[in-house]
């Protein structure tokens, strides 16, 4: 910039910041794609009070989400402090024609899903 600020640009909103901890979607993405009937799944933070953004999932399963499962099913895999705090059932996830995930349209989707529920 004039002013001689940089602006980083890329990767960073690949980070979630929750609670001062950095959580990485991919890893918690990878940990969720290994369980039993989740077909695809889109990691995002959203806005919340207590913890500056709370993780959601975004999952395109078969059968709606047991939040409870599926915390067991990746209590070994992660850390606590990684965990979704929301798992959100959809029909399809948002994605670029290359398939890369369009993570501002899941965020808003999230945001959308947890203001109705």
């Amino acid at each position: 910039h004039a002013d001689g600020s940089m602006q980083l640009l890329g990767r960073g909103s690949l980070v979630i910041n929750s609670g001062g901890e950095k959580i990485y979607v991919e890893e918690v993405e990878e940990a969720l794609k290994r369980l039993p009937g989740v077909d695809d799944v889109l990691v995002v933070g959203v806005p919340d009070v207590r913890w500056g953004s709370a993780i959601v999932a975004l999952l395109r399963t078969d059968t709606p989400p047991d939040a409870q499962a599926l915390r067991a099913g990746l209590a070994p895999h992660l850390a606590g402090y990684k965990m979704p705090k929301h798992f959100l059932a959809v029909d399809q996830l948002p994605r670029a024609d290359s398939g890369k995930g369009d993570y501002k349209a899941a965020r808003a989707l999230a945001e959308q899903l947890l203001e109705t529920t």
